[in-house]
């Protein structure tokens, strides 16, 4: 049988202590083998301070453009902002502007070059490039921000687009992969790897889907994105996305997830190894 080498990504590194306790649990436990940090947000100072206690844990930057205030000064990022509050749009906000043409690539740019900045600031290197809620796939966010992570020496980036699966998840999917499409001009970039557990999130059966996705992975690199975390007052603040979090966690640190990742039909890996 052909090598499979699996990535196991927790996002949201730094959205809440909550969130930290569970990425750093499930790394802990063999599962996870890598996450994707947000710099912008208060509980980054915690995850740097878990840092230097997972040595083998790759870590990336977690793009963000729709939680808290933007890194850089907001007159310099003006499209990406609320005027009023100089905090970054809501979401919806962001996909508007970017449908209409109304992001300033230099601004995408000079965020993306900031939130870096405040990640190797930090001593970190980051092994990999991939979006908050996915906004580095957006039409005007996806070129400047790909840009300025290459010229960062920054290899891996993710490319959020999988098979999707019937129902609601398979059309947020779509959408997704379609606004990609657009944006990426349907130009994959070197190095990137498919993209597995998109369509996992938010579902109540996720150690059973999960394990029935493990078994269905084809050969070749694949990244397994995942969301583990404890809910705690933090992350209310800043997402909607709480008790599945916890359901996700729960089932990595499960004896038959964990048997299934760690049993040696895959070769873990984190982006930096690749």
């Amino acid at each position: 049988m052909a090598e499979r080498l699996l990535v196991v990504n927790a996002d949201d590194f730094g959205l809440s202590e909550g969130v930290n306790r569970g990425i750093e649990a499930a790394h802990v436990a063999g599962v996870v083998t890598s996450a994707s940090l947000m710099v912008n947000l208060p509980s980054f100072e915690d995850a740097v301070a878990r840092a230097p206690r997972l040595p083998t844990l790759g870590i990336g930057l977690h793009f963000n453009l729709t939680a808290g205030a933007p890194v850089a000064p907001p007159r310099a990022v003006a499209s990406l902002v609320d005027r009023r509050s100089g905090a970054f749009a809501s979401l919806p906000r962001l996909v508007l502007r970017a449908l209409a043409g109304r992001i300033r690539p230099a601004h995408v740019a000079a965020e993306c070059a900031a939130q870096l900045g405040r990640l190797r600031a930090a001593g970190l290197t980051p092994t990999h490039f991939d979006g908050h809620r996915h906004v580095h796939a957006l039409p005007g966010v996806w070129a400047p921000a790909v840009a300025t992570a290459r010229a960062a020496g920054i290899r891996m980036v993710r490319v959020p687009v999988e098979p999707p699966p019937l129902g609601p998840a398979g059309l947020r999917l779509a959408l997704l992969a379609a606004s990609w499409r657009v944006a990426a001009r349907d130009g994959r970039p070197p190095g990137a790897v498919r993209v597995r557990g998109l369509a996992l999130r938010g579902t109540r059966t996720f150690a059973t889907q999960l394990l029935r996705l493990l078994d269905r992975l084809p050969s070749g690199t694949i990244e397994l994105v995942v969301h583990p975390g404890y809910a705690d007052g933090g992350l209310v603040r800043w997402d909607v996305y709480t008790g599945g979090r916890e359901r996700e966690l729960a089932a990595l640190l499960s004896p038959e997830v964990r048997d299934r990742i760690t049993r040696g039909d895959f070769v873990l890996r984190h982006f930096g190894q690749l």
